[in-house]
């Protein structure tokens, strides 16, 4: 699971990044399947700053979670609303800094036209100090190719990345 690993790998540069910030962050995954959660904490020590990973691989499952059914309704589950809202309540159920999510669509089936596979929209979310003004959830819809297994770990890496970006810009 490293096919696409850079050196030093994405979840030790986030890792670093939380623990200098003294953040904590949480994951709400769909088609990555709990790859996320699982890279975060192959870092030793990665409990200094992750506090879970949550699995949301179906509609139910992302309502159970705090998605809003208007969402899914509106946009479907892989889109960038749905992936913002992930991402928010993820955060806000764990009471962390940071969340991430994925919402996409892995292959080898499943894809459209509109979304074909490969598609995925990562989500950001950020708690700031209550009246700050600087809470905020944000999503980016990126394509990737290659078999399921290649496509997840891009995923994966690919929204470490973002949230390695996102907390960057407040370190």
């Amino acid at each position: 699971m490293r096919q696409f690993a850079a050196d030093p790998p994405v979840e030790e540069r986030v890792g670093d990044l939380l623990r200098e910030a003294d953040a904590t962050v949480a994951a709400a995954e769909s088609c990555t399947g709990g790859l996320i959660g699982s890279l975060l904490t192959d870092v030793p020590g990665a409990s200094d700053y992750v506090d879970r990973s949550v699995v949301t691989y179906t509609y139910d499952a992302k309502l159970d979670a705090g998605v809003s059914r208007e969402a899914l309704d509106e946009h479907g589950a892989v889109s960038a609303p749905v992936a913002e809202e992930m991402a928010q309540a993820v955060r806000d159920a764990a009471g962390t800094d940071w969340a991430v999510s994925t919402t996409g669509i892995a292959g080898p089936t499943g894809g459209s036209d509109e979304k074909p596979v490969g598609t995925v929209y990562v989500g950001v979310a950020h708690a700031g100090a209550w009246g700050s003004g600087e809470t905020y959830a944000t999503a980016r819809r990126r394509q990737f190719d290659g078999s399921r297994t290649e496509i997840k770990e891009q995923i994966a890496r690919a929204a470490l990345v973002a949230l390695e970006t996102a907390v960057s810009r407040k370190v």
